[in-house]
């Protein structure tokens, strides 16, 4: 039996906790023995990110024809866009591998391993155990019991957000299953390089998840550029002559099917927890399988933490980098602990048009029993908006008409990641939305004005 002073597994977020205020304690780094990094590096959002990047310049001659420029017809080499892609994150990787290896009080294991008792786990043939263990062992693709989908990934046609980045070629035909980010966000990266891409989901909109205003939007948006077929059910997924078939059942009981090269399957995703057998250590797990942690980062068994994918349902980079901080300093410090505080958490998603939210929907805040005033404003009502001849972004913002503070913001559009930023701040630091609006100069014209005509649309005191 091996003993360390401190275990964490997982190489993404789990993996930052080890700096030098750790030089003096022997620590083993288990990692899943895939690329090296974690998953926002190598399988979600760096390389995803540089995907759409390319894939917002695809589009970008639809765009300038609303206002008279009239762009060459746009195009890509997939081949040439993804060996960019990882010719820069696979050095990173393998660098920090390296790097790692290297440590003189660091031990990597390219196993995660399984507990097998109280603080103790099995990787590969050797047994160890800490006094203090970090379970940030993330998250992985959900793979749904669909009749024929096993098949089709023994055949290779199917494939996961994990590795549909690394196809060789460009698929003519693509079929998404999911209606969430990832299949959103790959549903514009393959319909701008060109994929006929065919969505199939059980809800009855996209970004279900979202704002209902906001969701409806881009469904709407969505539906001019791929073929959506919403509220179905998958019967059957075949595969011959290298052509999968998805059989569907509509709600009114009628049947129809589609034929694609490639499928990807976004349906979700999971945490690792159950791959560690964490009950076995006597660490709770709720419905969900997420490990449930408290404000310090704390599990149910002393001495044992957990952070990102694994415990968060967030399942978010910004999120998982704030939780592996806390956990850092509690292990150093345990008698002055850090605690989450209550900050919303805000998220993105990079499709096309963008999506980016924080806080309460308009529903979750009237079923949560708050008295709340609504304001939605039009891209195009503002001089930079008008000046793109926008036409289907916007700002909405959700206030306690009793505090007269936000409880929520939800953007669709050009730069909505960025635009959602102030708000965030408003948010996190209880700024009245008449603070927020009056106390500080919007530069004219800029597409910032949309996020002030949203404020003062909300008619909670303006000010000066």
């Amino acid at each position: 039996m091996r003993a360390f002073d401190l275990i964490v597994i997982g190489a993404g977020s789990g993996n930052s906790i080890i700096d030098e205020r750790f030089a003096h304690q022997r620590v083993a780094l288990l990692d899943n023995g895939r690329r090296f990094g974690g998953t926002c590096l190598n399988y979600g959002c760096i390389p995803t990110k540089m995907f759409v990047l390319p894939a917002d310049y695809l589009t970008s001659p639809a765009d300038a024809a609303r206002v008279g420029v009239h762009l060459d017809a746009a195009s890509a080499d997939w081949a040439q866009v993804r060996d960019r892609i990882f010719g820069r994150i696979d050095p990173i990787s393998d660098a920090g591998r390296d790097w790692r290896a290297e440590s003189p009080n660091v031990t990597l294991f390219r196993e995660t391993g399984r507990f097998i008792g109280p603080k103790t786990l099995r990787v590969g043939d050797e047994e160890m155990t800490a006094e203090k263990i970090v379970i940030a062992a993330g998250s992985r693709a959900v793979i749904p019991p669909l009749p024929g989908l096993s098949a089709a990934f023994e055949a290779g046609v199917a494939h996961t957000s994990d590795t549909i980045m690394r196809i060789g070629a460009l698929p003519p035909r693509i079929i998404i299953l999911g209606t969430g980010y990832i299949g959103s966000e790959f549903a514009h990266v393959f319909s701008a390089f060109g994929s006929s891409v065919t969505m199939i989901g059980r809800s009855a909109r996209v970004l279900g998840r979202e704002d209902e205003a906001i969701a409806e939007r881009y469904t709407s948006v969505l539906a001019e550029a791929i073929d959506l077929r919403l509220e179905r059910d998958i019967t059957d997924i075949s595969v011959a002559d290298g052509v999968v078939t998805v059989t569907m059942r509509r709600r009114d009981g009628s049947v129809d099917a589609v034929e694609s090269d490639l499928l990807l399957v976004a349906t979700g995703r999971t945490p690792n927890g159950d791959t560690l057998d964490v009950q076995a250590s006597g660490v709770a797990t709720d419905a969900a399988g997420f490990v449930l942690v408290d404000d310090q980062q704390r599990t149910s068994v002393p001495g044992i933490w957990a952070l990102g994918d694994v415990s968060s349902p967030w399942m978010l980079k910004h999120v998982a980098n704030h939780e592996a901080r806390i956990v850092a300093h509690n292990l150093l410090d345990p008698q002055h602990p850090a605690r989450r505080d209550a900050r919303p958490v805000p998220h993105a998603v990079f499709g096309h048009p963008q999506v980016a939210s924080v806080g309460l929907t308009e529903r979750e805040a009237r079923e949560g029993g708050l008295d709340v005033v609504v304001a939605v404003q039009d891209y195009a009502g503002t001089a930079y908006g008008w000046a793109m001849e926008d036409r289907d972004s916007f700002v909405k913002v959700v206030a306690d008409r009793r505090t007269g503070r936000l409880v929520g913001a939800h953007v669709i559009g050009p730069q909505a990641s960025v635009l959602i930023q102030p708000l965030i701040q408003a948010m996190s630091f209880s700024l009245s939305v008449s603070e927020m609006a009056r106390g500080q100069f919007w530069i004219h014209p800029a597409l910032t004005e949309v996020v002030e005509n949203a404020l003062l649309g909300l008619g909670l005191g303006e000010g000066q």
